[in-house]
């Protein structure tokens, strides 16, 4: 009976392990998109930009922060920021590329303002994709997409009939 049992653990915790990889890849990638929609709803209510960003502006696997306040490019002195959500380092999961640059800074992050719309720091709007990733699956992937209307979308490439477009 205890062999029967060994058996049967060897062969299932490896699927047991999987299963718990795409479940952190659910959460982090629902997350991510519930507090970007955090940071739009926040823009539209305050009637100013608000902006989720990478904490140290260059990697979103390190953690992000939303926050309003000394956004606009004509920062007046004084001004202080008020941070309203943080995600800490999302280990083993990791971002597999670095988008939402602003083509002119390359600053990273995205930057709603008082309608809601994302844009860039030079006024274009932002249509872009974050590919979330398995430190241990390299076969997982969730793209976290964005489009121009300010909708976001969850896609697994590997199960997606529109491919994740």
């Amino acid at each position: 009976m205890l062999l029967i049992m060994v058996i049967v653990l060897t062969v299932s915790f490896p699927l047991l392990h999987k299963q718990m990889a795409i479940r952190q890849l659910e959460i982090i990638a629902k997350r991510f998109v519930m507090q970007a929609n955090f940071a739009r709803n926040q823009a539209l209510y305050l009637g100013k930009s608000v902006q989720i960003a990478p904490h140290d502006g260059k990697h979103w696997s390190d953690g992000w922060i939303i926050f309003s306040g000394c956004i606009d490019q004509h920062i007046k002195v004084g001004c202080q920021r008020k941070p309203w959500l943080s995600q800490e380092g999302i280990f083993p999961l990791y971002f597999k590329n670095q988008g939402f640059s602003d083509p002119h800074s390359q600053q990273k992050g995205i930057q709603f303002n008082a309608a809601g719309a994302a844009k860039t720091g030079q006024g274009g709007f932002v249509a872009n994709r974050l590919i979330l990733g398995h430190q241990y699956y390299s076969d997982l992937e969730r793209q976290l997409i964005l489009s121009s209307g300010g909708r976001w979308r969850i896609c697994n490439p590997r199960t997606d009939r529109k491919g994740c477009k």
